[in-house]
């Protein structure tokens, strides 16, 4: 199992504002997952992987196929406070689901 975070490249978020902004997608996407997948999730050991978004049209597609895989999955919107505009969207969190099923999602993106 694993949990393939997109965060938008495009928008030059500095490295605490990106792994705040990861931290968010991976747990709104968690608590969105039943209590077994988490169990096995947690057992086997968390696996993440961040990938690189190009927009936020690109995140929503990808947010809709992991919809129609019954895939858990989560948009984060940022509060603006800091860098970024209020309600800018800056990440999706895919899974935890199995490897399979989250790249059928995620796994032609690059690596952040």
């Amino acid at each position: 199992m694993k949990q393939t975070i997109v965060a938008r490249s495009d928008l030059g978020m500095g490295q605490g504002k990106l792994a705040a902004q990861v931290a968010h997608a991976s747990l709104s996407a968690y608590e969105e997952t039943g209590t077994k997948a988490r169990k096995r999730w947690k057992g086997e050991g968390q696996k993440k992987v961040v990938v690189k978004g190009n927009g936020e049209s690109q995140l929503f597609e990808l947010a809709e196929k992991a919809r129609t895989e019954g895939i858990p999955h989560a948009i984060v919107r940022d509060a603006g406070h800091t860098q970024l505009d209020p309600g800018t969207v800056t990440a999706l969190a895919v899974g935890p689901a199995d490897d399979d099923l989250v790249d059928k999602v995620t796994g032609d993106l690059s690596l952040y």
